[in-house]
């Protein structure tokens, strides 16, 4: 089905808005209800929710230049409220079921590449600068430029290799798919399970899971993911009490001894705006190249991001717009902002609310249940990551399959459309990156045009972008020439 049928069929299925909220949310309009918009929120939440567990993990465990650390409590209650606060604004302000957190690649350069030169504020200083940056792009309308100078068929392939990607981190979160050490000397880089093959009793809940996922999915069934991911939970409970399992990774399955913990606040305002500039033995040539690097991944994450669940959700409209557009990707800028200003790193739109837009999500009423489900997070964090990957990953795999429908709408006969489109697709699993995705495409795409004399079909903002690209791509050998390395 094209996007313009989608609309079409929307516009069909709209029914007279019940009352005001649904007028504010135009659930109607589009084809939704509230109980759709409900059980997506749901879904959404427990898809993500291991953000509240992972990005403590990934924080915590780095020390800053001078040997501090985090606290695991405090940056457990720092994501939960900035998840949970830009979720619910991202939903009343921008309409869209795009649930916002600590962004995972991005914590992962706050705490590995950058808190080491420099202190904890310094770095979450840094953090918060880029989100303000972000913010002056959008006002000024660039990023919402370079968003409408993208060709449809590479809005859609970035879409099919959204899909894949999310895909392949279920099969990775669940430990179906895992990574061969270096001292295996081999050149298979992944593998089945851990050793080869499928063991233990949390790969039988995800594999039952993601049959019981596509079965529902199969049938129809109205809120097949959420019914498969609380089922699979309540299994996995089951099994975690009566089966000697060494290991469910990052999440256990058993009822907690306590239901409500209290949130420490301790971190949230920690940041120093512009101390990096100062900081002793770090370049301005370094905290530069070190912004650069953290703008370009938010900025082309989401974007990726943003257009996948739009079109996911048949929310683009004829000329391959995202309603809002502007509102939402000031909100996303605004996030990067909290994130850094609460310790909690960037937070950015998840890929993850495919889930919820799987569910039959719509609208950002969805993002009131999954913002207010991470609210609860704040006091009953022990009850609300009972659920297991292996039981909320099948999710994931379900959704890479929808996603990956709208391959059929890529022109494959026009290699200056296909080539960018198999790059944009391949690159974005292989990497583990949207932006790595988005970047070959963007640089293909340049390339081929001008390879064929139609460099002038080329929109000027590409151009730019793709130019930052080379850099991006390029970054190690650049920062080894301005010796910053």
């Amino acid at each position: 089905m094209s996007e313009s049928q989608k609309v079409a069929d929307r516009s069909d299925a709209a029914q007279p808005a019940a009352n005001s909220v649904d007028r504010f949310f135009k659930i109607s309009e589009r084809g939704s209800t509230f109980g759709r918009e409900i059980r997506g929120g749901f879904a959404t939440f427990f898809t993500m929710a291991y953000i509240l567990v992972l990005n403590p993990i990934i924080l915590g465990s780095a020390k800053d230049k001078f040997g501090h650390q985090l606290d695991a409590v405090q940056l457990t209650t720092a994501t939960a409220l900035v998840a949970a606060v830009m979720t619910i604004i991202m939903g009343v302000g921008g309409n869209l079921p795009l649930a916002l957190a600590a962004g995972l690649g991005l914590n992962a350069v706050v705490a590995f590449q950058i808190a080491p030169l420099m202190s904890w504020d310094d770095a979450m200083g840094l953090v918060v600068l880029e989100g303000l940056l972000i913010c002056v792009l959008v006002v000024t309308g660039l990023r919402e430029a370079v968003m409408h100078a993208i060709p449809q068929p590479l809005k859609q392939a970035i879409s099919v290799g959204i899909g894949l990607f999310i895909a392949f981190i279920g099969f990775v979160d669940a430990g179906f798919v895992s990574r061969i050490p270096d001292a295996a000397n081999t050149t298979v880089p992944v593998q089945l399970g851990g050793t080869g093959t499928l063991a233990g009793w949390p790969m039988l809940v995800f594999c039952l899971g993601v049959l019981l996922t596509i079965g529902l999915l199969a049938r129809k069934v109205k809120g097949a993911i959420l019914i498969s991911i609380v089922t699979m939970t309540a299994l996995a409970i089951v099994i975690n009490s009566m089966a000697d399992i060494k290991s469910w990774g990052l999440t256990t399955p058993s009822w907690p001894d306590r239901l409500v913990d209290t949130p420490d606040f301790g971190l949230i305002g920690d940041f120093d705006l512009f101390g990096a500039f100062s900081a002793p033995g770090v370049g301005v040539i370094t905290v530069v190249l070190l912004i650069f690097t953290l703008i370009l991944s938010d900025f082309f994450d989401t974007m990726g991001t943003v257009v996948g669940i739009s079109a996911e959700a048949g929310l683009l409209d004829e000329d391959g717009k995202v309603p809002n557009l502007g509102r939402v990707l000031l909100i996303d800028g605004a996030a990067a902002v909290a994130g850094g200003a609460a310790s909690a790193s960037s937070a950015t739109s998840y890929i993850e609310s495919a889930a919820g837009v799987g569910e039959g999500s719509r609208t950002g009423f969805s993002n009131l249940v999954t913002g207010g489900l991470f609210g609860l997070a704040l006091f009953l964090t022990p009850l609300l990551t009972i659920v297991p990957l292996q039981a909320a990953a099948p999710a994931l795999v379900a959704v890479g399959f929808l996603m990956m429908t709208q391959v059929r709408h890529i022109d494959w006969d026009r290699y200056d459309i296909a080539i960018p489109a198999f790059l944009t697709i391949a690159v974005m699993p292989f990497t583990y990156s949207i932006t790595n995705g988005i970047g070959a495409g963007f640089l293909a795409y340049v390339v081929i045009k001008t390879v064929l004399g139609k460099a002038k079909e080329v929109h000027w903002l590409l151009w730019g972008t793709s130019a930052l690209f080379l850099v991006y791509f390029a970054i190690d050998p650049i920062e080894q020439l301005l010796g910053a390395k």
